[in-house]
């Protein structure tokens, strides 16, 4: 059963490469972080400070072409840790059903935020148990 999570923290660094969003269990203490990019952090960022844009960004983009498509954005699930790897998939409802996309935590969280109100954020127990097993 996947548990649910919220964003917690970002660290943006303009002397690394990585940047760095932090997931906290919503009826819990375990946290972890994810290391991503500059322009998810940005992003992301952008988002939870309410800093508005002239024109729409990528992940402004993904969610407006859901809707316009008859979607309705459902939710983020990061699925799997593999090789130091997160992957997530982003879940859409259509017609009744999930359809369940491919994509990279950074850009799932990123349109999570960007959602009004925003998508739930979901991570495996197994993934959980393991971000935070190898992260002490």
């Amino acid at each position: 059963m996947p548990i649910e999570m919220q964003l917690a923290k970002i660290i943006i660094s303009e002397i690394n490469e990585n940047q760095i969003v932090f997931l906290r269990e919503v009826d819990g203490d375990r946290e972890f972080p994810i290391l991503i990019g500059i322009f998810e952090a940005t992003s992301i960022d952008r988002r939870v400070k309410n800093i508005a844009r002239p024109r729409p960004l990528t992940h402004d983009l993904i969610v407006e072409v859901v809707d316009s498509l008859g979607g309705e954005l459902d939710s983020v699930v990061i699925t799997e840790l593999r090789e130091a790897t997160y992957y997530a998939s982003l879940r859409i409802k259509r017609d009744g059903e999930i359809i369940e996309i491919d994509a990279r935590p950074s850009d799932a969280i990123a349109i999570a935020v960007t959602c009004s109100p925003r998508l739930p954020i979901f991570v495996a127990e197994n993934v959980l148990d393991e971000a935070i097993s190898t992260g002490d």
